[in-house]
């Protein structure tokens, strides 16, 4: 057999070196073989002579691309091999075209959720400070808008009913989506032990959230609510045992500083004091909610969540019907006649909070998490947006100070819990792709050096 090698070090031309032929060949005709060989021989040996010596003059000359074993030959052999198989260049083609299809649909599809949850937001805050103008009840609008969340199983029927070929009946979809409560679904005890904590947590942090309302501007009351995120990590780190991150501490204290300038904005007096505790209070009770419902259920599916918000609707309207009764009885709240409340208000606001509370349930199933996150942030400067242009309210130094402290805090909650591992990692790789690149000018310098020395007729060696 006969092989051929290039010389590594100089300009030598390639030798040919004959290796022993016992272990293939044998007699004088294994020899006459070797001496004469055949046409298909002679021409690989020389095939192989070329390419050794396109390749060397590539390499000396510092061809720019050219990698050592990729000659003209084995380029046309590639070609020739790719042109064999159109078929699966195209599939290769089409599936690359459907990826790249399918990750900017879930890039738009994500993008449209933030800005549907981030205006459903400001539009239920906005409506909430419209109605406070005619109808001042705030424990009135919070049990009338819970009241509509006994649409949200049916609404989440209806969508199986249209999306599944398999098709279940509403009583065999009920108890299917009743093993969030137990393996033997839901019974009246069970009802009353599980729903009952979670819709006073419910009714509270409503409450308490259009209270502040009353006392602070839109954007106030949502960036302090903004603060639930600190509140719900410090909960889980203590109750449930999470693991510990000093990012979010650090988001927490940032948080909490801001909460303080906000209150000091106006001096520690008058309702911005009272303002900021309500709106802390929602803050405090929604993370309450939150820790307790994953300690307690645990995670749940799509139809499991709509089940128990609208079984916490069912609890509102038989259990908490009698405050609103006492706080109008008490003239606490007063509200008039039935045809005078402003019903188109009253409806447009529950609305809107019954698909805030869709779009974040849904799209908790549907996409990233974090994306609900950042449509409930955006709703900070969209209701400074409204309270600009339209109320024409002028933020002192301090409250954008505290503002922006409490946006920082929450970014920093959204970050993941491998957050600092993924950063190493992506720093390391970019310094070993810097390190390759840098190795790669330094040898084409060479490169061309000894090229430069070659012709010449002298040897210089760079240093590094």
């Amino acid at each position: 057999m006969i092989s051929t090698e290039g010389a590594e070090g100089g300009g030598d031309q390639p030798c040919f070196r004959l290796e022993p032929l016992n272990a293939h060949l044998s007699g004088k005709a294994g020899e006459t073989h070797l001496l004469y060989g055949d046409t298909d021989a002679t021409s690989k040996v020389t095939a192989n002579c070329v390419q050794d010596i396109e390749d060397r003059i590539l390499r000396i000359t510092g061809y720019y691309g050219y990698y050592p074993g990729y000659s003209s030959h084995r380029r046309e052999e590639g070609s020739e091999s790719r042109a064999d198989t159109p078929g699966s260049e195209a599939s290769g083609e089409g599936t690359s075209y459907q990826t790249c299809a399918n990750t900017v649909l879930k890039v738009l599809g994500g993008l449209l959720l933030v800005l549907c949850v981030s205006s459903s937001w400001v539009g239920t805050t906005q409506l909430v400070q419209l109605t406070f103008k005619s109808f001042s009840c705030p424990f009135f609008i919070s049990w009338f808008s819970t009241n509509w969340n006994i649409l949200l199983f049916p609404l989440y029927y209806g969508g199986h009913v249209v999306t599944t070929r398999d098709k279940q009946t509403p009583i065999q979809k009920f108890r299917e989506c009743s093993k969030l409560f137990g393996e033997d679904g839901m019974t009246l005890k069970l009802f009353l032990k599980r729903t009952a904590p979670f819709s006073i947590l419910w009714t509270l942090t409503n409450y308490l959230y259009l209270l502040a309302l009353r006392k602070l501007t839109a954007t106030d009351v949502s960036a302090l609510y903004c603060c639930h995120k600190a509140f719900v990590f410090l909960l889980s780190w203590i109750v449930l045992k999470d693991r510990f991150m000093g990012v979010r501490i650090v988001a927490a204290i940032m948080a909490i500083t801001g909460i303080v300038m906000m209150a000091y904005a106006d001096g520690f007096h008058g309702d911005s004091i009272i303002g900021v505790a309500l709106a802390v209070g929602s803050a405090s009770t929604s993370a309450l909610y939150k820790v307790l419902f994953k300690m307690f259920l645990g995670s749940a599916s799509l139809g499991e969540v709509a089940h128990f918000l609208s079984t916490m609707g069912v609890f509102n309207l038989i259990f908490i019907s009698f405050i609103p009764l006492i706080l109008y009885f008490t003239k606490v709240e007063h509200w008039g006649s039935l045809s005078s409340l402003p019903w188109g208000y009253l409806c447009g606001l529950a609305g809107l909070w019954l698909v805030f509370n869709i779009l974040v349930n849904v799209g908790v199933v549907l996409t990233y998490p974090i994306l609900i996150s950042i449509g409930t942030l955006l709703s900070v400067p969209g209701n400074a947006a409204v309270d600009v242009l339209k109320h024409e309210v002028i933020f002192s130094v301090v409250r954008l100070a505290a503002t922006c402290i409490i946006c920082l805090g929450f970014l920093l909650l959204l970050l993941p819990e491998e957050w600092d591992s993924v950063t190493l990692r992506f720093l390391a790789a970019f310094a070993d792709k810097k390190s390759e690149e840098h190795g790669e000018e330094l040898t084409e310098s060479s490169i061309h050096t000894r090229s430069r020395s070659r012709a010449n007729g002298t040897v210089s060696i760079p240093m590094a």
